[in-house]
């Protein structure tokens, strides 16, 4: 027997789940992040036009300046924050202080700013975890300027813009013909995108719990109608804000936007619409399981007092007539008879027998 599987339960957080709480509420704007300086970063420079492509790699921000005003659009793809790093870049493509600190915050709210040329944009990418079954997100900043993208993320591991590097490599594709703002698109459009993916695999979660809790309810079902709950709040927390952000650069009368482009944005709201839509079903399903499995709980509660009523009912008319006969008086009908016993028992069978029959003719079960 394997101490750690009741050890475990001495953790609070193991014990009632509270720890993902934590994580998903632990969000303070007053007080001042603290992030961790990466260890390693990675920094890509797709600098092209509609006939040529140049890939750069190097291993900090130093290098980048020589892209700017060169004739060309340049895509800065940098993994891995450091301050340094992101201060050197920012001061060569003049993005303000104030954008800085929203590059270097952790557990922002997802938002479009315009700051003196640069159009800012915040948002995260939701990805799936499988085996915590959780949405884990990751913060990026894009400040898209004169003929130039910066892309911020913080793992330089994953992201979900694979797709957007193939078709940079395609001479006759649209990212290669259009402006800079093109591409600013076709990043938001790729991280909107992969929203559906994560929702259609929370979705599947939502569908193995519903089934679990029609079939056969008990306590770990409530614990994970309680954990898709959680996921759902990630979800909805980065579906709404993202529809603004949309929305903001739809609106917006910058001269870093094409009117050409409007439309392309205008096809990314209405895929955050429906997101949004759809996560406001998955909300009612997992509220409806809640509601469901309450109710199976109180119906076999009502089974099983059913029973013990028709129990406690079926054993009255015995406990009736053992109590009768076994007063103690002198004279009681039948005590001393010779058949007086089987005919007490006789009763205690053929009562309840009786009552069996009223019941089911009455269909009370």
């Amino acid at each position: 027997m394997s101490p750690q599987k009741y050890l475990r339960y001495f953790g609070l957080n193991n014990l009632f789940g509270t720890q993902r709480t934590k994580e998903i509420l632990s969000v303070n704007p007053t007080v001042l992040p603290h992030r961790e300086e990466a260890a390693h970063v990675e920094v890509t420079v797709y600098d092209y036009d509609s006939a040529n492509i140049q890939v750069h790699h190097f291993e900090n921000a130093s290098p980048c300046g020589k892209f700017r005003n060169d004739g060309r659009i340049a895509w800065i793809d940098i993994a891995g924050l450091r301050k340094s790093d992101v201060e050197t870049i920012c001061n060569t493509y003049d993005i303000h202080p104030l954008l800085i600190e929203d590059i270097l915050s952790i557990n922002q709210r997802p938002k479009m700013d315009e700051v003196e040329g640069v159009l800012f944009c915040l948002l995260n990418m939701l990805f799936f975890n499988e085996q915590k079954k959780t949405v884990e997100t990751e913060q990026i900043s894009i400040a898209l300027g004169k003929d130039f993208v910066i892309l911020f993320q913080e793992d330089a591991h994953r992201d979900v813009f694979d797709l957007l590097r193939t078709r940079l490599n395609m001479s006759n594709s649209k990212v290669r013909q259009r402006t800079a703002d093109y591409l600013l698109y076709s990043m938001l459009d790729q991280v909107v995108d992969n929203y559906f993916i994560v929702m259609e695999r929370l979705g599947e979660q939502i569908e193995m719990v519903e089934e679990e809790v029609i079939r056969q309810s008990n306590t770990k079902s409530l614990a994970r109608i309680n954990q898709l709950r959680k996921e759902l709040i990630v979800l909805k927390r980065n579906l709404a804000p993202v529809r603004d952000l949309i929305s903001g650069i739809i609106r917006s009368e910058s001269d870093l936007l094409d009117d050409r482009t409007t439309k392309y944005f205008k096809d990314v709201y209405d895929h955050i619409m429906q997101a949004y839509d759809l996560s406001e079903n998955y909300r009612d399903i997992v509220t409806g399981m809640q509601d469901l499995y309450i109710n199976n709980v109180n119906l076999k509660l009502n089974e099983v007092m059913k029973v013990m009523a028709i129990v406690t009912c079926l054993l009255a008319p015995a406990t009736v007539i053992g109590g009768i006969f076994g007063m103690n008086f002198e004279v009681i009908p039948y005590a001393h008879h010779k058949w007086g016993f089987y005919f007490a028992v006789g009763c205690m069978f053929i009562i309840p027998v009786w009552m069996l029959w009223v019941f089911r003719r009455r269909g009370w079960f």
